[in-house]
């Protein structure tokens, strides 16, 4: 008789967790794209993302929790900066790297996501 039991129990809390901590963090990943066309979204993604941090202590959505809030907080500080500095004709320059920036940051994440893998974060000094 062949063995054809799945690798994980149905019914396995973990194997629920990992799939719920999967699915909400596709949800931040659209949420923050979403940001840059309506900024109301990013503002729930990031409330989402630190409500939501210890269920992923431990797991590879640590790692994407920690990126989407990192990038969250450089995206609006770069904001903040290009904004104020539009007055002298560089903000402009720094919105639009800003832009690339974000975009970039979204991508990865989502990419490495769609792979099952954690996303390098360096360590806080």
């Amino acid at each position: 008789m062949n063995d054809t039991s799945p690798l994980v129990p149905v019914g396995d809390p973990g194997a629920e967790k990992l799939a719920s901590l999967k699915q909400l963090t596709l949800v931040i990943y659209v949420l923050y794209a979403l940001g840059a066309f309506i900024g109301l979204t990013a503002i729930v993604a990031i409330i989402i993302n630190y409500v939501k941090r210890d269920d992923t202590v431990g797991t590879i959505y640590e790692s994407h929790f920690t990126w989407q809030i990192r990038t969250f907080w450089f995206g609006l500080l770069w904001a903040i900066v290009g904004g104020i500095t539009v007055i002298i004709g560089v903000g402009f320059l720094v919105l639009l790297a800003n832009s690339i920036w974000l975009i970039y940051r979204i991508v990865k994440g989502f990419l490495y996501w769609n792979d099952g893998k954690p996303i390098g974060v360096p360590a806080a000094a």
